[in-house]
């Protein structure tokens, strides 16, 4: 399976930024999509995660309100939402798949991973 992200950039506090992530196949009826992020020095953090048939989501506690995970099935892309965008959700962003379905991700666990896009809060 391979991943290819899109989006990413640097934009001020309070803007928003959309992120799309691409896979090559599906695999399962409980393939799942998710966000992870990683800033410098700083341990990886789960942001967001979908199961692509049901839409069951996950959200990290940080994130909920502001960002929204969403899926398009039938282009296998998932897209991340980030609104009101703050300075500590700068980091790398990497889109992650796995075939065991969303709460999976949500626990740190995944099969696939990305190459990872930049997103900079700053003013």
């Amino acid at each position: 399976v391979q991943l290819v992200e899109s989006g990413g950039g640097l934009v001020q506090p309070g803007e928003s930024l959309r992120l799309s992530c691409t896979t090559s196949e599906r695999t399962s009826g409980t393939d799942a999509m998710g966000w992870y992020r990683q800033a410098p020095g700083k341990r990886r953090d789960f942001v967001a995660a979908v199961t692509l048939d049901s839409g069951n989501t996950y959200y990290a506690d940080s994130v909920k309100g502001r960002f929204t995970i969403s899926s398009d099935n039938g282009k296998r892309t998932v897209y991340l939402e980030m609104n009101n965008l703050k300075p500590e959700d700068t980091g790398v962003y990497y889109c992650v798949a796995d075939p065991r379905g969303s709460y999976v991700i949500s626990k740190l666990n995944y099969r696939s991973r990305g190459q990872g896009t930049q997103v900079t809060v700053s003013s």
